[in-house]
């Protein structure tokens, strides 16, 4: 027989009902009384209960109790010690010998025992007899629990009963020890649960959690944002009677979670256009508890993985190359401009970095850290150009995607958007960007809502407007709308100051593109660039390096390597003083001219003509109907 059950039979004064009484007390102040009582590794923490249980002891086992923690203080006790609670031990051998070893020890004659020897009271202690045993938690002694004897009485059922006694106080400091442990882990759930809370709280996206009965038991601040709806009109609700088509109950069902699906959810007659992310929440046994997912409004969601998409290293004027006095003017104006938020038009000839400005300009100003979103007017068709301009509804058109989609206005809300090559723009394009200019509204390709929009419109061409608008085919008003501060960027030939820094930027990013160690130009190529009239302007001088960098062998640039068109001027041209002069617009007009004469007017000789000349096909194009060039 085991020493618990030969406690409960033994025929001793503890009857049956004394050690239920025990039993009872204890489980209730141990497990139910502090439940949301959060320890530490220590008996002051829990005084309370502890002299409770001391109570419940004494009462049953007709002793006295008396609990010391590791500093020798009392913080426990009844009888004649319950007064001094609080209090340090004057001497306290025993005890400091229990805390020392971590083994019990039973005094059965005070003042006569071996521990009692040095003590100054020896032989007239007023304890009588007295079990002390060691509070441990792992290999830490925190105190001791004692069954003090104060009378005959009392010490007459410490001797009868020692060893069950002893077997007994072991039990009751291996529940407190237990229960220490048990409330020291319970605080660090607590805490945990608190640091994970603060970190949901902090996320951008909103949580929502759901147990395995379908009811909310969580959600965020960005969830409750989101929703319009405080966290206490969510929690506990059924998840379906708030959001109506949420996906969670089919993860809870399924036990099988999804990445950023698109779903539409009403919630409170609202609808929400979501990304959802969900995870089922796995059980020890295998199941499924609950689900946690996120979800962020999808618009938003497509806003930002397009300028994670579209980023590129925004410039600002220090990056603009050249100081010369054309280049310094225009600069300096764009400095100024930049201040502001007015519309910009950017004038110039095709290659003259109109972009690289609009880049300065928008960096500068005062929306500088929101997005920028360039978009070439005259490379997408005027059917798809709307709505990338303007984004379109759901089911506004064949192929349409569910949800629709927003555009470059609505993208960039708070920043800047830029359209290059603004004079392809079709008329009918041109009034909905006026209406946009004037009301800051845009309305999608099929839609009747509208949307405001705080951006900033930098326009850009290399057509004359003017011209255009006497012509009928761009709008006068949007006109004087996009041009309330121009700005004329020159053309290299210019500038021509700034060509050998120019040549030298680009020298020492592409040999390093290319991992070749080229040190410069020699004087023969370089003079070749200065002769040169750019006709490319500063995106032909970039391919015109590259291509020598690639083609070079040695460390210095030599003519040879650079591209046969900046050779072959130098041996055409003629002295300055023998060619007639002539406007720039008529020798522009010859040089496309003579270059289609020369290759030919089909599709590939236009082709080549305008490799020839350093431009682009689209833009042989624009001048030859812009000169009303025809096949002779």
């Amino acid at each position: 027989m085991d020493k618990a059950s030969s406690f409960v039979v033994q025929k001793t004064k503890l009857c049956s009902f004394c050690i239920t009484k025990v039993v009872k007390l204890m489980a209730f102040f141990l497990f139910n009384k502090f439940r949301g009582f959060i320890p530490m590794l220590s008996l002051m923490q829990a005084r309370e209960m502890e002299q409770r249980v001391s109570d419940a002891i004494a009462a049953a086992l007709k002793v006295e109790v008396e609990i010391i923690n590791a500093n020798l203080v009392r913080v426990a006790g009844t009888g004649q010690v319950r007064a001094d609670v609080g209090s340090r031990l004057l001497r306290g051998l025993v005890n400091k010998h229990v805390l020392q070893t971590g083994k019990h020890v039973f005094i059965n004659e005070p003042g006569f025992h071996s521990l009692c020897s040095s003590c100054s009271l020896s032989g007239t202690c007023f304890y009588r007899a007295y079990i002390v045993y060691p509070i441990s938690v792992e290999d830490r002694v925190l105190g001791t629990i004692s069954l003090v004897a104060f009378n005959e009485e009392q010490k007459q059922t410490l001797n009868n009963n020692t060893e069950t006694l002893i077997d007994f106080v072991g039990r009751m400091a291996d529940l407190i020890s237990g229960k220490i442990m048990e409330r020291e882990m319970l605080k660090d759930k607590i805490v945990m649960a608190g640091r994970l809370e603060a970190v949901v709280d902090a996320v951008y996206e909103g949580v929502l959690a759901i147990n395995e009965h379908g009811i909310i038991t969580h959600c965020n601040r960005s969830a409750e944002k989101m929703f319009g709806m405080p966290k206490d009109q969510l929690l506990g609700q059924p998840i379906q009677r708030i959001f109506e088509d949420m996906p969670l109950l089919q993860v809870l069902k399924k036990g099988k979670g999804f990445n950023s699906r698109e779903y539409f959810v009403n919630a409170r007659s609202k609808r929400h256009h979501l990304l959802i992310t969900a995870r089922p929440v796995r059980s020890g046994e295998g199941t499924c508890a609950g689900v946690v997912a996120t979800f962020r409004d999808f618009r938003e969601a497509q806003r930002l993985a397009y300028q994670i998409v579209t980023t590129q290293e925004m410039l600002n004027f220090n990056d603009i190359i050249g100081e010369s006095k054309a280049i310094r003017e225009v600069k300096n104006k764009a400095q100024k401009i930049a201040r502001s938020n007015s519309t910009v038009l950017i004038l110039g000839e095709s290659g003259t970095g109109k972009e690289v400005f609009a880049r300065a300009i928008h960096s500068a100003g005062p929306h500088g850290h929101k997005p920028f979103m360039p978009i070439n007017c005259g490379a997408i068709p005027e059917h798809l150009l709307e709505s990338e301009l303007f984004g379109y509804e759901e089911g506004a058109f064949t192929g349409a995607r569910r949800g629709g989609k927003p555009g470059k206005f609505e993208l960039a809300n708070g920043g800047t958007v830029f359209l290059d090559e603004i004079g392809n723009m079709s008329l009918y394009l041109q009034a909905k960007l006026l209406r946009v200019l004037q009301e800051r509204q845009i309305e999608r390709v099929g839609g009747t809502r509208l949307i405001h929009v705080d951006i900033r419109v930098i326009a850009a061409t290399n057509s004359d407007l003017q011209e255009m608008v006497r012509r009928g085919s761009f709008r006068e008003d949007l006109f004087y709308r996009l041009s309330v501060i121009p700005l004329v960027l020159p053309p290299l030939r210019e500038r021509r100051d700034d060509i050998p820094a120019l040549l030298e930027h680009y020298r020492h990013r592409f040999a390093g593109l290319l991992q070749k160690n080229i040190t410069g130009f020699s004087e023969g190529a370089l003079k070749l660039c200065l002769d040169y009239h750019w006709p490319g302007n500063i995106r032909e001088l970039i391919n015109a390096v590259e291509y020598a960098i690639n083609l070079e062998e040695g460390t210095v640039i030599e003519p040879d390597s650079l591209p046969p068109r900046l050779r072959h001027h130098e041996n055409s041209s003629m002295p300055v003083n023998t060619m007639e002069i002539k406007p720039l617009k008529c020798l522009e007009k010859e040089a496309i001219n003579g270059a289609l004469n020369l290759y030919g007017w089909s599709e590939e000789g236009k082709t080549r003509a305008a490799a020839a000349l350093g431009i682009s096909r689209a833009t042989i194009y624009r001048k030859i109907s812009k000169y009303r060039l025809n096949q002779d």
